[in-house]
């Protein structure tokens, strides 16, 4: 439902009002603060209005209002559209990223620090979810053999949704540096561009010794394809939830979320089913988990080489800021696409 464009104004006041102070909010601050150029008395006949609709209640009898979800998905929808982290937050987010490309780290310490990240950019909970190997899209970039031993080899499968695969070979035989380095030409020439989960079959070469570690490796880089794949979570800022408990209608909502987080395939499943192909924010009641029914998820999809690979997100009451946790999102998982592609 549209509201007019007083009525409009009226609730963004109460929402963004309520999120700063954590208070009802009275006709007289409302009209003292929109700009509005209206009387309280007005004010508070649309806010009647507004109440009788759904969109805002009233806690306590002599009490101002307080938004309700819907109030807070009109909010969302009409007021949300034009925020951008303030340019501290968005010094602090170039930086990280810029930081970790330099450095060339390992991919689980990224995702690790980004979902930290988020949370102190957000202020929020936050939650990341990993590339898995198995991904319909995802297919091998290189393929690299390592002498950890002379008859112990790594075999790293490194895929095009940043994710990497590897196993170590247990060899019968000690092999040397130089047939490790052929067998690792070999094996990325053969399988760059397959799928890991339909990897090709190995076409032996003129080097018999390297041919056999190749096969070996070829054989285990398949084996990890057909095993069901399980998305890594990250969580940063778990104890925010426990700082935000007075949010929160009942005290045991933040523990219930606490205990929540630690399930890893439930909420993974959650954020997936959430997941459109941009931006996008669950209230209240429209989470389908009763544990979610006084919080609120904002998730966004980051790409790497165009295909969606995982998710960011915040976790938090429904009183959030919901403009901050959507510029927050939106950025790190722009930036978290761009340093994986």
């Amino acid at each position: 439902m549209e509201l007019d464009e007083r009525k409009a104004a009226i609730l963004r006041a109460i929402v963004e009002q309520h999120v700063a102070t954590a208070q009802p909010v009275g006709s007289q601050s409302v009209a003292s603060t929109s700009g509005m150029n209206v009387s309280s008395a007005t004010v508070r006949n649309e806010m009647t209005v507004l109440e009788h609709e759904g969109y805002i209640v009233q806690p306590h009898t002599s009490a101002g209002r307080i938004p309700t979800d819907l109030g807070y998905r009109y909010f969302v929808d009409h007021f949300t559209h034009q925020g951008s982290l303030p340019a501290p937050q968005r010094r602090a987010v170039a930086d990280f990223f810029t930081l970790f490309a330099s450095a060339n780290r390992v991919l689980d310490d990224l995702l690790y620090e980004t979902s930290h990240l988020l949370a102190r950019v957000s202020s929020h909970t936050a939650v990341v979810v990993g590339p898995h190997a198995h991904g319909d899209a995802a297919t091998i970039r290189s393929v690299q053999l390592v002498s950890l031993q002379p008859s112990l080899v790594l075999a790293l499968a490194i895929l095009s949704n940043g994710s990497v695969e590897k196993c170590v070979l247990h060899l019968g035989a000690d092999v040397d540096d130089a047939t490790v380095a052929a067998a690792g030409i070999a094996l990325d020439t053969q399988l760059s561009g397959s799928r890991l989960a339909r990897v090709p079959e190995f076409v032996h070469t003129d080097n018999a010794g390297a041919d056999h570690l190749a096969r070996e490796a070829r054989d285990a880089l398949a084996a990890r394809g057909e095993h069901e794949p399980v998305d890594p979570l990250y969580v940063g800022g778990a104890s925010r939830l426990a700082a935000e408990h007075e949010a929160f209608a009942t005290a045991a909502t933040a523990s219930r979320l606490l205990e929540l987080l630690e399930h890893q395939v439930e909420l993974v499943a959650l954020v997936q089913e959430l997941l459109a192909q941009g931006p996008t924010v669950s209230i209240g009641s429209e989470n389908t988990l009763d544990d979610l029914r006084d919080c609120s998820i904002v998730v966004a999809p980051y790409r790497v080489d165009g295909e969606v690979a995982g998710t960011v997100g915040v976790l938090g009451p429904t009183r959030m800021d919901y403009r901050q946790a959507l510029a927050a999102v939106e950025a790190i998982s722009e930036q978290l696409g761009r340093v994986l592609s």
